[in-house]
C-alpha cells in the first residue's frame, strides 16, 4: 500500500511540473478486489491477492439487472437514504451509474436476488466492506460483476 501511495504521489509531482495529467489506464490489479458472482449470489473479497472474506448478497431481480463488469467505485457514503426506494441504505459504496453495494436490514434475502440492482450485504459485512474501501481506498478497489 505505501509503495502504491508513494508512486501515485511520485506521478503527481511529475505532472505538476510538467503539466500534463495522469488517467489510470486499468483498474487496480492489487488492493482490494470484490467478485460479485450473481450466479452464486456471493461476493468474495481479495485484499493484496489473497480472499480474506466470502459473503452472501442480493442483486437485482428481474426487470433490475445488476450490470455485469469490472468497475472501480466511485464514491462512497456512510449513510444514504433512497428516496425513490425509500430505504435505507448504509455503507453505501458507489460502484457504477446508481448501482452501489451497500447494507441491507432485509437480510432473510441475502442469497437469493431481490434488489433494484444494487449488490446488498448484511449491515456487518457492508461496514467491513466500507472500512477496506476506506483503508485501500477507491482507486486501489476493483469490482468484477460476473455471471
Amino acid at each position: 500500500m505505501i509503495q502504491r501511495t508513494v508512486a501515485i504521489a511520485a506521478s503527481a509531482v511529475l505532472a505538476l511540473i510538467f503539466g500534463f495529467v495522469l488517467v489510470p489506464a486499468a483498474p487496480a490489479k492489487a488492493g482490494l478486489v470484490a467478485q460479485v458472482d450473481l450466479s452464486a449470489q456471493r461476493m468474495r473479497v481479495f485484499v493484496d491477492g489473497k480472499k480474506k472474506y466470502t459473503w452472501r448478497v442480493s442483486t437485482g431481480k428481474p426487470g433490475y439487472k445488476t450490470k455485469l463488469g469490472t468497475f472501480t467505485p466511485y464514491n462512497m457514503v456512510p449513510f444514504f437514504y433512497s428516496k425513490k426506494w425509500k430505504m435505507k441504505l448504509p455503507h453505501t459504496v458507489w460502484v457504477n451509474g446508481s448501482t452501489a453495494i451497500h447494507g441491507t436490514y432485509l437480510t432473510s434475502h441475502l442469497g437469493h436476488v431481490a434488489s433494484h440492482g444494487c449488490i446488498r450485504l448484511s449491515p456487518a459485512h457492508a461496514a467491513k466492506f466500507y472500512a477496506l474501501v476506506k483503508q485501500n481506498g477507491l482507486w486501489f478497489t476493483t469490482i468484477h460483476v460476473v455471471k
